[in-house]
């Protein structure tokens, strides 16, 4: 089977690979994979089966046929790492944010907004002050397979902010359709994130974007010398780009700040002013990336029934333990 193989779309594209790269398939078993994130300290890489109520394994010692890393798992959804090498997961079923200690057990970190549940976390980021960013768009509620029947309590989809120490929780983003992927720039002054609400609820809009974000910080609540900071807000949402073969799901930001995007397919590559640079066509709908392996120069990319590797020149942003 031929694989497949990066397609360059703008003269900077050809940087982002090595000479001949293709993608590799690591291995199968999943109904719809999503949501992978890199162990270090294992050499492992762990990715949800929504569907399958499951989180799937690969290592280098794995055949292609992926063993599962647990099971009965309330339909958890995106993942990634605090700074303490913790599991922090979204879970459709629990409605919730939860961590992994370091023992292998689970809790549940934050699972409401005042009074009301979320609808069902979908995607997550850990800024370099711990804090966890998430967004909460219906799809756990809504598909069946991905959760459990459900309704917006809140009545709509935002994008949060939690911080664990306080448990602070507040409304970052209010103005995304239906919220999904989502990732900082590498120096944090923007915050990408997916609108797919052409997957969503009809009538809810058809977006297949991504928009972008400036990050303030330093911002203080009160007045004179009661002021007290309050934490970053985002401001002057736009669009960045607007992919082209399917949804912009989820995706990851590179050192340099190109964002490496599921569209459809296919993994995107956008460079930091929108150009596309690089296209990869996987063969079956892609959900998600991330960035790992020893030097975090690894693409990981979950889609469909399998997980595979795109040997990159570049290295992951955000990745702690470099």
């Amino acid at each position: 089977m031929t694989q497949p193989s990066p397609t360059i779309t703008d003269p900077r594209g050809a940087d982002l690979v090595p000479a001949h790269a293709t993608l590799e398939r690591l291995g199968s078993g999943s109904t719809w994979a999503e949501g992978p994130v890199w162990l270090p300290d294992e050499q492992a890489l762990i990715f949800s089966d929504i569907p399958g109520n499951r989180i799937l394994r690969w290592d280098a010692t794995t055949g292609p046929e992926l063993p599962v890393h647990r099971d009965q798992v309330e339909f958890t959804n995106g993942r990634t790492l605090d700074h303490q090498g913790r599991v922090i997961a979204c879970s459709h079923g629990r409605r919730a944010i939860e961590r992994t200690e370091l023992d292998g057990t689970t809790h549940v970190l934050v699972d409401r907004f005042g009074d009301k549940r979320f609808n069902s976390p979908n995607d997550v980021v850990v800024a370099s002050d711990g804090a966890i960013w998430f967004t909460d768009p219906p799809y756990g509620i809504t598909v069946a397979v991905e959760g459990h029947e459900g309704f917006r309590e809140y009545g709509d989809n935002f994008v949060f902010r939690f911080d664990p120490e306080t448990n602070d929780l507040r409304v970052v983003a209010s103005d995304v359709e239906e919220p999904n992927g989502l990732a900082f720039s590498p120096d944090e002054k923007l915050l990408y994130v997916a609108d797919t609400s052409a997957a969503g609820t009809p009538g809810n809009g058809e977006h297949r974007l991504i928009r972008v974000y400036d990050v303030l910080t330093g911002i203080k609540g009160g007045r004179g010398p009661d002021a007290v900071p309050s934490g970053p807000v985002v401001k002057n949402g736009r669009v960045f780009v607007e992919v082209d073969r399917g949804l912009a799901d989820g995706f990851r930001v590179d050192t340099t700040g190109n964002v490496w995007t599921s569209n459809g397919d296919a993994v995107t590559v956008f460079a930091p002013d929108g150009t596309e640079l690089l296209e990869v066509v996987v063969g079956e709908v892609v959900a998600n990336v991330c960035f790992g392996g020893p030097d975090g120069s690894d693409l990981f990319v979950a889609a469909s029934s399998s997980a595979y590797r795109l040997r990159t020149n570049v290295v992951g942003a955000g990745l702690w333990w470099l």
